[in-house]
């Protein structure tokens, strides 16, 4: 069973799951996004394997998983700082590791940072579905391994691209790995229902420190801090979009993330770049992050960069 072209699970984790670069063209059904939480961590991985960019791979929370080669190839995780062994034998982040059959491979719970990311070289042979994504999002049952929204599982196989050549050993440069223990500040381009809240409020939000809820999760980030006055606090329901800072009743604002609901009726002041994101998604709760604001332009500059890099140099 074991020289199966894939990868055995014989220990899950907290929360594993299969995600790429997200649904597209299924808001109109009602259907999220999805996709990677960090995507510079995730993209990173696919990159040093050659991946071409939206290649599935496994996004481990709170790390704690182990799994069984059944094959020859190569894999990188990247991400949350966790110890990576491979027959207990410690391997480095961020860099090409060589995998035999038979193979034991064991990421631990994470010392610092929230979900790292295992890439496989060819990526993982999974089918896709609406949207040509197999991103796995739970509340909706769509996407994962058995498009039914769930995560791994003990007894899961994960099959892979069996008989790919293999790529010379590469490594991140240092300066590309981030601290996941520094002072978050998220860029924010304000937009949306900005001009709903007073300048007094939108000064208190640029200005104050704000605590990253135990409420949050892959659908949204709750903050606790200052109280956000806002003109109107209800509005027609509208489409949302991920980064959206929506401000409810209780004045208390909510980053909608990855697996947001596709619409809402509460008053939006910006947006956070998706270069922040993935900042954000490494933190746990009870981190305390600002605020600061950046222009539309530069924004997409930052955004273009990253894709510009990362859709032009993977290979399949």
């Amino acid at each position: 069973m074991r020289t199966q072209a894939g990868f055995h699970v014989t220990r899950p984790g907290f929360f594993t799951l299969l995600q790429d670069a997200g649904r597209r063209g299924v808001m109109h059904m009602g259907l999220t996004t999805s996709g990677a939480m960090d995507r510079h961590a995730w993209a990173w991985a696919n990159y040093l394997l050659d991946n071409a960019f939206g290649t599935p791979a496994l996004e481990i929370t709170f790390g704690g998983a182990e799994f069984i080669s059944g094959l020859n190839t190569q894999i990188v995780v990247t991400g949350a700082e966790v110890q990576l062994s491979v027959n207990d034998e410690p391997k480095p982040l961020w860099t090409t590791i060589r995998i035999s059959p038979g193979d034991t491979v064991v990421v631990s719970t994470t010392r610092s940072g929230v979900r790292c990311y295992l890439a496989v070289r060819g990526g993982l042979g999974v089918d896709t579905g609406l949207g040509n994504s197999c991103a796995t999002v739970f509340r909706e049952n769509t996407g994962g391994l058995h498009n039914n929204g769930q995560p791994l599982k003990e007894g899961d196989f994960l099959p892979c691209k069996p008989a790919i050549s293999p790529v010379a050993n590469r490594k991140i440069p240092s300066q590309w790995i981030p601290d996941y223990n520094e002072r978050l500040t998220l860029s924010v381009i304000p937009c949306a229902q900005v001009e709903r809240f007073p300048e007094a409020t939108l000064s208190t939000f640029f200005n104050s420190t704000y605590i990253l809820s135990r409420q949050a999760d892959r659908m949204g980030a709750r903050l606790t801090g200052p109280t956000l006055n806002v003109s109107d606090r209800q509005l027609i329901s509208e489409g949302t979009s991920l980064g959206a800072i929506q401000v409810p009743a209780d004045g208390q604002p909510i980053i909608l993330l990855n697996d947001r609901q596709t619409i809402g009726g509460y008053p939006k002041l910006g947006v956070v770049t998706p270069r922040s994101l993935d900042a954000l998604a490494q933190r746990p709760p009870g981190t305390q992050l600002r605020f600061k604001k950046i222009s539309l332009h530069d924004a997409q500059q930052d955004e273009r960069q990253f894709l510009t890099f990362f859709e032009t140099t993977g290979q399949a």
